[in-house]
């Protein structure tokens, strides 16, 4: 089960610093690329159809092709050291890891 696809939900509640997220964003692809992640998909205005819904904000799905490899993504120094611009330019809810693994019939 080590080669299952893992997707993480980020929430991204408000950019209280529009030029230090555009720095975060110019490097985030090229380190989502170097561990073999791809961006699907992001939301401006998601709908919650039941439940609490999260604050309004940004909603972002990335997939990667391991559990090992987001591990590996998220540990490099280089993208901690991208994500201090992240941190200081948004209000960030949560990263969250979700494992791909299809469900038992």
């Amino acid at each position: 089960m080590d080669n299952i696809p893992v997707y993480l939900i980020v929430n991204v509640s408000a950019v209280t610093d529009k030029d230090m997220y555009r720095k975060y964003e110019k490097g985030f692809f090229r380190i989502l690329k170097k561990y073999k992640g791809n961006f699907i998909t992001y939301d401006d205005n998601p709908e919650t159809l039941e439940g609490d819904s999260p604050r309004k904000g940004r909603m972002i799905i990335v997939s990667f092709p391991s559990e090992q490899t987001v591990k590996d993504w998220y540990n490099d120094p280089e993208y901690q050291a991208l994500a201090e611009y992240r941190r200081e330019g948004t209000k960030l809810e949560f990263i969250t890891m979700v494992k791909g693994i299809p469900p038992h019939k």
